[in-house]
């Protein structure tokens, strides 16, 4: 069998997912500190963690494998022709067996619904993700986004959004119908018949919040159909690292680039409802790089600098 060549690094090679999320939380190291090591962002860090990049640049996995102090082949999937050499049995279940499993499944669900004494609530009629930038720098304001898709008509909605402590909600669309900026909780009533697809918010960050931390967000919808509740979570995006970098800034080099500044207006775009200075936006984009300024609670552009 051909050995893999660890030290081509113009191919691609497979992660096993769970494997480099073990590795990097036995090590007590962040997403944040790994996406610095390896030059990407932290989105991208949890995406290769939850198996969406299956597949990465093999230049990519050495600088993984180099911040997680590990040999890459530890991050990498078992390849398919090894795992046959090991020529393991396989042990068939009988027919009686799948039998008996049935059975049991079936009389653990009776007794279920004779001990509720009502059928099974209705399946979740409204999904949702949230979407959030991967850097809040301390004092700056970022745009959040729920975006909400409706499986079925529901008799009406109402969107928990916890947010942490220390941080407020500053504008949002449609506006809260419950707002609690001392704990981080916000809460929107939509009723039936509303014809939306989204809550955006603006969430100023705690002038005070710890520089090259993580804070996490949660959320749930309930949803009423055919006088039955169901609460589902929000999906989607739940941490961000707080950083001197502005939200656009998607790489977090200190700098606004083009294509960073073309998806900053996708966002502006679908943030319909809130205020985002696009002029100060575009001040940080034409000097070419910035700083955050902890007086004036600011990004400020440094025309001139390299």
């Amino acid at each position: 069998m051909n050995q893999p060549n660890y030290d081509d690094k113009s191919s691609t090679v497979c992660l096993d997912a769970a494997e480099v999320k073990r590795i990097r939380e036995g090590q007590q190291l962040t997403q944040f500190y790994v996406s610095k090591v390896v030059g990407v962002t932290t989105d991208t860090i949890s995406r290769w963690e939850n198996n969406r990049y299956p597949t990465i640049r093999r230049e990519n996995a050495l600088k993984l494998a180099e911040a997680l102090d590990v040999q890459l082949g530890d991050l990498l999937l078992k390849p398919v022709e090894a795992a046959a050499e090991e020529k393991l049995p396989v042990q068939k279940k009988s027919p009686f067996f799948w039998f008996m499993t049935v059975a049991l499944v079936l009389i653990a669900l009776f007794i279920l619904i004779s001990l509720l004494g009502k059928s099974p609530s209705l399946p979740a009629s409204v999904a949702s993700e949230r979407i959030l930038p991967d850097f809040s720098g301390p004092g700056s304001t970022i745009p959040v986004q729920i975006r909400m898709t409706q499986r079925e008509k529901s008799e009406g909605i109402i969107l928990r959004e916890y947010f942490p402590k220390g941080w407020k909600i500053v504008q949002a669309n449609p506006p809260t119908s419950s707002l609690d900026n001392v704990n981080g909780v916000a809460r929107w009533i939509i009723k039936a018949g509303t014809d939306r697809d989204r809550v955006v918010y603006l969430v100023q960050v705690d002038p005070a919040a710890k520089v090259n931390s993580e804070v996490g967000f949660q959320g749930e919808i309930v949803a009423s159909r055919k006088g039955n509740q169901s609460a589902v979570p929000v999906l989607g995006e739940s941490t961000i690292a707080v950083a001197p970098v502005h939200w656009v800034d998607a790489n977090g080099d200190k700098r606004i680039d083009d294509g960073e500044m073309l998806e900053g207006s996708f966002t502006i775009e679908d943030m319909a409802g809130v205020h985002i200075d696009w002029d100060d936006l575009e001040e940080l984009w034409d000097a070419g790089r910035y700083a955050w300024d902890a007086q004036k609670q600011k990004f400020l552009p440094q025309p001139g600098s390299p």
